[in-house]
Order: C-alpha cells, then structure tokens, then sequence
C-alpha cells in the first residue's frame, strides 16, 4: 500500500509539471513508454532495479535512451526517480498519472464482461449508457467470458453492476430454494 501511495504522490508531481508546461499528453505518453520499456525488458528493469550499478551510470543510460523521446523535464523527474531509487515505481507513478489525467479529464475507465462479441453500434450505445449513468466519459474495456451467458457485468473502481442472465439465474435458484412450499393434506387438497 505505500508504494501506491509514493507512486500517486509522484504522479500528482509530474502532473502538475505537465500542467506547468501545457503537455499533459506528451507527458502521459513520455510516462508511459518508460513503463512499457520497463514491463517489456526485464534487462532493463534489472539494470535499473540492481542496487550495485552506481546511479550515474543508471542516469547516463535514460539519458541517452529517452533524450530525443521525452520532453527535457520529464527526463529530469526520471533523473530525480534514481536519485531517490524510486524508479521500481515507474510502472505505478504512470498508472497513477493516467488516473489522474482521466479524473480531471472527466474521464473513467470501466471493465466490461460480455458473453460475446459486441457489434459496435451495441458497443456504442453501451458507452453511451454507462456514460450516463456515470456522469464522465465512459471508457469501456471489453472482456469475453463465456460464463456469464448473456447480458452485460460492468466494473467501475470498487463497484459492480451485474445484468448477467448467470447472476438472475443464481438469484432465481436462491429464491426457490428458501421459498416455502405448499403443504399438501392428506386428502390430496392443498392448505397456505
């Protein structure tokens, strides 16, 4: 949990120097190809990560790798991540940015579980509704899982809203299995 707490403060950081300069998506997209490098190479991850490696060697290295990538003051917070061996926290510090940069973007990402390929007029008018709903931009990311069956489960942070036919049918089952059956007499004749 502190390393997501170090990250969100490092990001709040860089966000506010991409506001600085009026570059927000250049930052954002500067953050993010550094953490895709360090998720794809694990040479690099271990070259930056390995405490022995003296941190001016580490920084001559970004230099030249991201000099002509990166505006200069996202290169510099890059700079300053090694000084304070923060730079195991890139991968978070850029999810964190992008966070912040769809909060005040008025902008939310939303998980969406589909039994099946959506067409994109359905897919369309599904961002339309859950941005609605939502108040923000909806964002959806479509996953396929069979298991639901038909329907729609859609996940925004913390909370879920399931319209899956699985999720009805499980509450159907639920209810007939605690509902009170008819008492039959012993004539044959049902009694409440």
């Amino acid at each position: 949990m502190r390393d997501e707490t170090v990250a969100r403060n490092y990001a709040e950081t860089l966000l506010a120097l991409a506001e600085r300069h009026e570059s927000i998506d250049r930052y954002g997209e500067g953050i993010e190809m550094v953490a895709q490098l360090l998720e794809e190479s694990p040479e690099f991850r271990l070259f930056l990560g390995t405490p022995r490696i003296a941190s001016a060697v580490k920084k001559d290295v970004v230099r030249k790798t991201f000099a002509d990538a990166i505006p200069a003051p996202l290169l510099h917070f890059l700079l300053v991540t090694i000084d304070k061996r923060r730079q195991r926290l890139l991968p978070g510090i850029a999810r964190q940015y992008q966070t912040l940069w769809d909060e005040r973007a008025g902008r939310a990402h939303v998980e969406v579980g589909v039994a099946r390929p959506m067409d994109e007029s359905t897919l369309d008018d599904l961002t339309r509704r859950l941005s609605d709903l939502l108040g923000v931009e909806a964002i959806p990311h479509v996953k396929i899982n069979p298991s639901i069956l038909a329907g729609v489960v859609v996940r925004v942070g913390d909370t879920i809203y399931d319209g899956s036919l699985r999720r009805r049918l499980e509450s159907m089952r639920g209810r007939l299995l605690t509902a009170e059956l008819p008492r039959i007499a012993p004539s044959g004749a049902v009694s409440d």
